[in-house]
Parts: C-alpha cells; structure tokens; sequence
C-alpha cells in the first residue's frame, strides 16, 4: 500500500515566468507536507492520528528548480526571470530545471529561436547558480516555519492571510511614458555587452518548437563505408528502375502508334484535321 499525493497550484497573480514560480511553490508545499505515520505488523497497517503520532515528512532526495531563460534577436540577448511583458516580445524560451548537485532534470525549449551548443552551456552555468541561492532560500524558509511552530507562532502562508498580503495584490494605476521607446532600447542595445561569438542567424521556415535551422557548418563528419555502399546500392536501384520506366514507356508509345485498318476515323466538319478514336488498351503499370 502506498500514500497518493496531488499537488495543485493556483495562480493568484501572474506577472510573468509561471514556471519558475509553480516550480517553487510545488516543490515547497512537497517539502512542508506531513503525512499520518503507520505501522505494519503483518498484513495489519495501522495509521495514526495526529493526536496518537506526529505526522512525518516525506521523504524526497532532492529539490529540482526551474530557471527560466528569454532570448531575443535570435539568441543574441539572454534574460533570466522574464516578467510577462518581456514574454510578449522574447523570441525563444528554455527552461532548465536542475538541483543544488548540477544534475539536470529536465530542459525545454520554445519559440522560434535556434539555440547551440555554447548558449546552452552558459545558461546551464547560471542555472547551477541560482538554484544553489534559491534552495537556500528554501531551506532557510522552511526552517524558520519549523522554528516558529515549535514555539506556537505563525509564520509564512498562515500569517500573511489576516494581514490580506497575499490575497489582495491590488496595484494603482500608473502613466507609462511611451515617447521614443526606440530610440531608448536602441540605446540599451548599444551599451550592453556583445556576445563573445557572434553565430550564423538560422533560417526559421514556420514558427514552432524544436525549429531546425540551416547555415550551421555540418559536424557529423564524412559517411561511413556501409552507408557510403548502401547509399550506391540505392543509386544503382533507382537508375534501373528508371530504365525500366522508360522502357515500358517506350513500348507503351510503340503500341499506340500500331493502328488498325477498320479502326473509325472521324473527320471534322472543315476537314482540316483527323481524330483518330483508339480503342482502350491496358497499359501496364509504372513500378520503381
């Protein structure tokens, strides 16, 4: 027998990077769970009330964290935690989720970005950064809401609902100055720092994810023997099976052109031209 455990989140306020943010709460809420503690003697399970046992935690190994990286002008810029209105105009997004060992849990990407060898390499070193500082945060988070229940406090989610800092995110109104917003990112552009290589821009045929992109020099190197004789065999193949088209095509015309003597001729009205009604003949079929 074993526990079954679903997690839901709830979006209260979305202003960008989800992900990174769902990641958090979920791992967290995992991490803060206790569940009721059993005994098994035999085939009799017993499972305690919180009154008769304390609840005890799960036991996970380790905290898998996202860390979310925008592209833009074709991989040229990366930006890491994008709000909402930076994800309005990113060209690409990748996100790669890793624990405090470097072990890379799972990584994807979207948009209509290609991204190589070398970009993946960097945003992976960031990545080992900032999941090192954010699980410390976590752990630190976690032990001050054990430290504060030992002593009959609040702390975290139970003390922020009275004082509605967490359900109420109401935020006033602003005026955004939207003169020369070109002319200012240019700007930006300009002082911010070159990539250290500059790459081949892709050709990107329809927007999706996972694009395959054309102009990277090839890097598999020359065919080997086999294929190189499986790729002749083929070629010798398709050159005969070629010939026989044309050969059946040949006969085909041949017959076409045998006609009979009481076959029907019709004549046209200015009697300029003859049309000439062949009988339906079974033409054999074109095989490769």
């Amino acid at each position: 027998q074993v526990w079954q455990i679903r997690l839901d989140v709830h979006l209260l306020n979305h202003d960008g990077n989800i992900t990174d943010a769902a990641s958090i709460a979920g791992i967290v809420a995992l991490c803060h769970f206790r569940r009721p503690d059993v005994s098994v003697q035999g085939e009799e399970v017993t499972v305690y009330t919180p009154e008769e046992r304390d609840p005890v935690p799960l036991s996970i190994h380790h905290m898998p964290i996202c860390v979310s990286f925008a592209f833009f002008h074709q991989g040229t810029y990366l930006l890491v935690d994008p709000s909402e209105r930076e994800e309005r105009v990113m060209d690409g997004l990748l996100v790669i989720a890793m624990n405090k060992h470097r072990e890379i849990c799972t990584i994807q990407s979207s948009g209509v970005v290609m991204l190589v060898q070398d970009q993946i390499l960097r945003c992976s070193k960031i990545t080992a950064v900032k999941v090192a500082e954010i699980t410390e945060l976590i752990q630190k988070a976690l032990e001050n809401d054990h430290k504060a229940r030992k002593e009959g406090g609040k702390f975290g989610f139970a003390e922020s609902i009275p004082n509605q800092r967490i359900t109420a995110f109401k935020m006033e109104s602003a005026a955004v100055d939207t003169n020369n917003v070109e002319e200012q990112a240019g700007e930006i552009i300009a002082k911010a720092d070159p990539p250290s290589e500059v790459f081949a821009s892709p050709v990107l045929h329809t927007p999706g994810t996972a694009q395959i992109g054309e102009g990277i020099e090839n890097s598999w190197g020359d065919l080997e023997e086999s294929e190189k004789e499986e790729a002749a065999e083929e070629e010798g193949e398709s050159e005969a099976a070629a010939f026989e088209c044309q050969k059946t095509e040949t006969e085909d015309t041949s017959m076409m052109r045998e006609t009979k003597k009481d076959e029907p001729i019709l004549l046209s009205d200015s009697e300029e031209e003859d049309v000439v009604i062949l009988e339906p003949q079974e033409v054999p079929r074109k095989t490769r």
